[in-house]
């Protein structure tokens, strides 16, 4: 990889995207090697994305990053928190952001570690533009899919929180594949208020159809699924 002097390079001293629309990719550069992390920044400038770099996990952790998608390019092997160990803090913090690392000391053990926590490729060091390139690429689509799920399950989730206690289990009843028979019989109620809580239900949950008010309540967190619901509006 090589770096062009004449190009101008964003680090972290100069935020990037302030003027960017929220969806614009963002690739952040984590890497020790000042060198190197300008050679990257050149190589995603160069094919129109936009990309921040930090010479630490350190630094990384302290910065407020705007919301949107993209991914990490980090290196494995830095002073202080590691990449493996920035994976880690980043998962148990509810960053699912993918990352591609880079290594120049990598070995199987290690990478099986990475790519086993959901880590989009592991690539060694001197790295082809194209490899890298093409990881990246497919590093921003798989959060592009995340970010439009979790706003997706979000939806259902305060959809959900509309619906009455008997709604909701109706809704589970039906989702396991009860019949209305069976429904009615198990809640002590008719058949007709059984099909009217179903139908308040899929209004409420912006369901056309049988099929789509299971997929909805498939899409919903298992904590919801499992019975830890949180407060619901009154029957009345």
């Amino acid at each position: 990889m090589t770096m062009s002097h004449q190009s101008r390079v964003l680090d972290r001293s100069e935020p990037a995207g302030k003027s960017a629309a929220a969806d614009r990719p963002l690739v952040i550069l984590v890497d020790d090697d000042d060198d190197f992390r300008q050679a990257l920044h050149e190589l995603m400038l160069s094919v129109g994305l936009e990309a921040i770099g930090f010479a630490s996990t350190r630094d990384l952790l302290k910065a407020e990053l705007p919301d949107r998608p993209g991914c990490f390019v980090c290196d494995v092997r830095m002073p202080g928190v590691s990449g493996l160990d920035l994976q880690n803090q980043l998962a148990e913090s509810g960053d699912i952001k993918p990352i591609i690392f880079l290594t120049a000391h990598g070995d199987i053990p290690m990478s099986v570690q990475a790519m086993k926590a959901g880590a989009v490729d592991f690539l060694t060091k001197p790295v082809r533009d194209q490899t890298l390139l093409d990881a990246v690429t497919a590093a921003i689509q798989r959060d592009i899919a995340q970010r439009a799920e979790a706003r997706l399950v979000k939806q259902h989730v305060e959809r959900f929180a509309m619906l009455t206690p008997r709604e909701r289990q109706v809704l589970r009843d039906v989702a396991l594949g009860r019949l209305n028979k069976q429904i009615a019989f198990d809640l002590g109620i008719s058949e007709v208020t059984v099909k009217l809580h179903r139908g308040n239900a899929m209004k409420k949950m912006r369901a056309s159809s049988v099929g789509d008010l299971i997929r909805a309540w498939e899409a919903l967190p298992v904590t919801l699924r499992e019975g830890r619901l949180p407060a619901a509006r009154s029957e009345s």
